[in-house]
């Protein structure tokens, strides 16, 4: 910066450290403003040990909450809950074991849940797996949409009755925007018939994902309990541990520009704590947020005919008799 013939000494680094605070603000997203404390709330967030999962069961637990730590791994959960009893000061913070690819385990935990607890006020349907090889679940489904989609599905069906005992209550699922190359293909849900696409059984996966919340929605109406669905934002976490040695490579090389543009798991953790929490989304349901706010999701998210079949054909698949 000049004055006359002076210039400012590392006016130059000023301004470009400035410029990178301002881009890495601007990729960042929304913020969740919302100041609600959850003191007498119970709270289920899957996947909580690691990433936006993690993230989110920290922001809770400071707000007071009971926060259930649904996950796979009970050594990483287990070391995650007492990193956030030490963060919050809150000592509510329990650890179970749930296994999103094993019918088995989500009975067994929803059965120790509702045996051991008395209120479920918020459901956080966020453990997911992407672009992982084909893999099939202890059931034999295919993995994403095994883990990403029945496994929640299933879960939150065995839910239901406690959520809407203990209203106003929530379900929040998190989706991705990748729900926009989706296509629920109904006659080959386990990608078995073509030649398997990582990628595409994300994308399927995650339209399940919103189609599931529409459904779910529309079942719950008058009851007190809502249901939405959201994209976090493209983050920096262990998500992408399945995209192969050319990523980690990519990664290398533009790691400067990845830290740039990619959120971190505590801004991406926003939407989902948004959904959670936000006083002014009381009573609001079926919607899909991105950075805090309501966003229209690709049109075949937003058809009623897929989501009544897929709940139809998901109820089958899992052997759930009863259902909301």
């Amino acid at each position: 910066m000049a004055y006359g013939s002076w210039v400012v000494p590392g006016s130059g680094a000023i301004a470009a450290v400035l410029g990178v605070a301002l881009i890495k603000n601007y990729f960042g997203g929304g913020v969740c403003r919302s100041k609600a404390k959850l003191n007498g709330k119970t709270v289920i967030i899957t996947g909580a040990n690691t990433g936006i999962g993690k993230e989110t069961a920290l922001d809770l637990a400071k707000r007071g909450a009971r926060v259930i730590m649904a996950c796979r791994d009970l050594d990483k959960a287990s070391s995650a809950a007492r990193e956030i009893q030490k963060a919050s000061g809150n000592k509510e913070i329990i650890v179970k074991r749930l296994d999103l690819g094993s019918m088995n385990s989500i009975r067994a935990f929803a059965e120790d849940f509702l045996n051991s607890e008395t209120k479920l006020n918020i459901l956080i349907n966020n453990a997911g797996i992407m672009r992982c090889p084909h893999w099939k679940t202890e059931d034999g489904f295919e993995m994403q949409f095994g883990v990403n989609h029945l496994g929640h599905f299933l879960l939150t069906n065995l839910l239901i009755d406690l959520l809407k005992k203990s209203t106003p209550s929530r379900v929040v699922t998190v989706s991705s925007l990748a729900h926009v190359r989706g296509k629920i293909n109904f006659d080959d849900l386990n990608s078995e018939k073509n030649t398997y696409s990582p990628g595409g059984a994300y994308d399927q996966s995650k339209l399940a994902n919103i189609l599931f919340t529409r459904e779910l929605s529309r079942r719950l109406e008058g009851t007190g309990v809502t249901a939405s669905s959201l994209h976090p934002g493209v983050i920096h976490t262990e998500l992408g541990r399945h995209l192969g040695k050319n990523w980690a490579v990519l990664k290398t090389l533009l790691a400067p520009l990845f830290w740039l543009i990619f959120k971190t798991p505590q801004q991406g953790a926003q939407t989902t704590i948004h959904c959670a929490v936000s006083e002014e989304l009381e009573g609001v349901s079926g919607q899909y947020f991105s950075d805090c706010a309501p966003k229209e999701p690709a049109e075949q998210a937003k058809d009623d005919g897929a989501a009544k079949k897929l709940w139809e054909v998901s109820s089958a698949m899992v052997n759930l008799e009863k259902t909301v």
